[in-house]
């Protein structure tokens, strides 16, 4: 199957949806703590969700894995390691800024750093992409990403600066503007791993497409691998957690301080949902990126824009910004304009390098 990078846009506009949609589940879970919603739907999206759908999509799952050098599952297993302390934190950033600025602060970082590392550190960066046009066009869509990404975080400081106390704990109820960059700073460092992870995890789509699997689906069994290093970090944290708060009856339906039970069945749905439509993203983000082409490298920044976009959507819908001053409310759509047409930018430079 010839690549189609449009329909590569596409599959990345809906991976950015999933990833942006994921959280709001979690906000209808009642009397579980953090940790007990998180570890619950992150069983979910690092571990169920992955290897069913690789069974499902792929040829010899688990011949394949078998055939994987040790080298390579080190290397996939280290940096979902460290992407894992991206996604654990990227959660808190949601609780300390909420939807919207928290997103366009963690995936801003995350976009350069996931986008450009990979090409820099094969060698590819000045042959294949500073050096061809269609690689230059690549470059100007990954800076109107950028532009697109500064003014919608800039329109989220002026709506916050301009908020009193109680506006921004209406807003976001846990809201505290100097935690949350300090933790989204980290987040969107950490998160860009997952893109060394998956550029760890060639030989594994090779070892893939060699047992016969379609090339939509070939980067599945990598994800497998890669989200279970993020496992072992948000599993440990969590497991600290649970600890220290004495939350683990939770699980079981423990009443709280005042007698009140969490209720069990909605809360575990919700969190399969959310769980599942956190893998969501890199499922459809392993489709995408086999329909970029040569530049593969620039699904990571197709794939930040578009979770931005979304996300700032859902921070409309939650009323985040209902008290911001129209000519901010302007700003935020122009910057969500910009991250559109950045995305079709990209998508005609890798057209144009089909």
């Amino acid at each position: 199957m010839t690549p189609n990078p449009l329909i590569g846009v596409l599959f990345h506009w809906l991976g950015g949806l999933a990833s942006a949609s994921f959280y709001v589940p979690y906000h209808g879970v009642k009397r579980w703590n953090w940790e007990i919603f998180w570890l619950t739907g992150g069983i979910f999206s690092w571990v169920l969700a992955p290897w069913f759908f690789a069974y499902v999509q792929t040829q010899d799952l688990f011949g394949v894995m078998a055939q994987v050098p040790s080298s390579i599952v080190g290397l996939c297993v280290f940096f979902g390691f460290l992407w894992g302390f991206g996604g654990l934190t990227y959660g808190l950033t949601m609780r300390y800024l909420g939807l919207s600025l928290g997103m366009a602060v963690v995936l801003g970082l995350c976009t350069v750093f996931g986008t450009l590392i990979p090409p820099i550190v094969d060698g590819s960066f000045m042959t294949e992409i500073v050096g061809t046009l269609h690689g230059q066009v690549v470059l100007l869509g990954l800076a109107v990403t950028i532009l697109g990404i500064i003014v919608v975080a800039m329109a989220g400081a002026r709506k916050d600066a301009a908020l009193s106390p109680e506006q921004k704990a209406a807003a976001v109820a846990e809201f505290n503007f100097k935690k949350g960059i300090a933790v989204a700073i980290f987040s969107g460092i950490m998160s860009s791993c997952f893109a060394f992870g998956l550029a760890a995890g060639q030989p594994v789509n090779a070892l893939s497409k060699a047992a016969g699997t379609g090339p939509l689906w070939v980067g599945l069994p990598t994800l497998c691998i890669v989200m279970f290093g993020g496992l072992i970090t948000n599993a440990l944290w969590c497991g600290w957690l649970i600890f220290r708060n004495r939350s683990a009856g939770q699980w079981f339906g423990a009443a709280d301080d005042q007698g009140h039970r969490p209720p069990m069945l909605p809360n575990f749905l919700l969190c399969a949902l959310a769980g599942t439509a956190w893998y969501f993203q890199f499922f459809f983000y392993t489709m995408g990126e086999s329909q970029m082409g040569r530049f593969g490298f620039s699904s990571w920044t197709l794939h930040m824009a578009s979770i931005i976009i979304f996300g700032t959507c859902w921070g409309f819908a939650f009323k985040e910004w209902k008290d911001a001053a129209p000519a901010v409310r302007r700003m935020v759509w122009s910057g969500v304009g910009l991250l559109i047409f950045a995305t079709l930018i990209i998508g005609y430079g890798n057209r144009l390098a089909a």
